[in-house]
């Protein structure tokens, strides 16, 4: 059965008297707004939910249930939007729990990440001066055989001292190249133990914190004896009085 009233108007009071007088609310109605404003009653759900949602009442025609109208295209995009940022949020904040427990598990104190800073900047340190060594020893040999080709003047250069020329320059080039990179490594590792140090530090504060807020949590429950209620002392005894 499906009558169709608009909202206002006799119509309304009329047909809604025949409902409630017949007992078709005995049932269960649905009612609901098409796009042209009428107000719909009905004991059987519409096929689709309409654009403005719809009502479920009960037998004395109260609200039991509200049925929100579909999403809009946009609606569905803005949520699924939604969705993707939480999503990402959480595996964001899954990923920075897992490495706070691996610092955490790495150092016992800020004196252990000093040692590690230091370890490793030590480490990109001989890297550097290694590679500025050996830079040294091709620039010597690059001057040697320019110094070499200066003696054969006009004449052709052979073409194996041509190729030693080729590849010492070739090798100068790599070198620099290197020690562009590890001077930028060296400044990164000093920043990372930094962050490290930060993050430890905020990790400690944090525990702390929360060890404190428990300690003052389990003090107040013992003050009030355990029961959230504040402890009351037991009276004394009355004192006896001896029956002559």
């Amino acid at each position: 059965m499906r009558r169709a009233i608009r909202s206002v108007g006799r119509g309304f009071g009329a047909i809604a008297a025949v409902a409630l007088a017949t007992g078709v609310w005995g049932a269960g109605m649905y009612k609901w707004v098409d796009d042209q404003g009428v107000v719909h009653y009905s004991d059987k759900a519409p096929a689709d939910v309409p654009s403005k949602g719809e009502t479920v009442l009960d037998k004395q025609g109260r609200q039991v249930q509200k049925i929100d109208p579909p999403l809009t295209p946009a609606q569905l995009k803005a949520k699924a939007d939604e969705d993707e940022r939480q999503r990402a949020l959480a595996k964001a904040k899954d990923e920075q729990a897992r490495k706070d427990m691996a610092l955490i598990q790495s150092y016992s104190n800020e004196d252990e990440i000093d040692i590690a800073r230091k370890r490793a900047i030590s480490t990109v340190e001989a890297q550097i001066n290694s590679a500025q060594a050996y830079t040294a020893d091709l620039t010597r040999q690059q001057k040697n055989i320019a110094n070499q080709k200066a003696t054969f003047g006009s004449k052709p250069i052979p073409a194996e001292l041509e190729h030693q020329s080729a590849a010492v320059d070739s090798e100068l080039s790599r070198q620099a190249i290197l020690l562009r990179q590890k001077q930028e490594e060296l400044a990164m590792v000093a920043t990372k133990y930094d962050s490290i140090k930060q993050r430890w530090r905020e990790i400690m504060a944090d525990e702390a914190r929360a060890a404190a807020a428990a300690d003052a949590q389990a003090a107040a429950k013992a003050a009030k004896g355990g029961s959230g209620k504040p402890a009351t002392a037991t009276p004394p005894a009355a004192p006896t009085t001896a029956t002559k």
